[in-house]
């Protein structure tokens, strides 16, 4: 079931409901890009935990809440298949919600960083996504080109290399 900006706020304050110490929450993938207002839904949850008690306090939370939705948890720059340098956290996006959050903190990843992650799978979906971000927020080949490169690949290196020179070659 995609789920839409208002469900996912509604989902991460039902977390904020059910914890008692601060965290954050990045958001990335699909679900950013839907928190930004770059997609109307997402098919899943995707978020990165910048610190291991984050996760745990956020496990135990969902735990209660039992929401049933397919959640993808990521800790610290690790996302995907690529580790992002470690200001990923500073570069993210804070998303307001409508009613404040006592505990969690939400952010998104910064349209930069959600480019960069795209491209070691790029499927056809990432491409609209990379596209997307590259025109919304006026992303340079300069930009994405050493974002890129300063990324580490768990996967294939150079099929990573080669997603990004297509990138480079065809969106700018």
């Amino acid at each position: 079931m995609p789920l839409d900006k208002a469900s996912l706020l509604d989902f991460v304050g039902l977390v904020d409901e059910e914890i008692t110490q601060k965290i954050s929450i990045i958001a990335v993938g699909g679900t950013a890009m839907t928190l930004l207002g770059l997609k109307s839904s997402t098919i899943d949850v995707d978020f990165d935990f910048p610190r291991p008690e984050d996760l745990a306090a956020f496990n135990d939370a969902v735990n209660i809440i039992n929401p049933g939705l397919r959640i993808d948890k990521f800790i610290g720059s690790q996302i995907f298949s690529v580790s992002l340098p470690s200001d990923y956290d500073a570069m993210s996006l804070p998303i307001k919600t409508h009613k404040p959050l006592k505990h969690v903190k939400l952010f998104a990843l910064h349209p930069l960083d959600l480019v960069v992650t795209k491209v070691g799978r790029l499927n056809d979906r990432d491409v609209e996504d990379i596209k997307t971000c590259i025109e919304t927020y006026r992303l340079t080949r300069k930009q994405v080109e050493k974002r890129g490169l300063s990324v580490e690949e768990a996967g294939n290196e150079r099929i990573y290399r080669d997603n990004l020179k297509y990138v480079l070659e065809h969106f700018f």
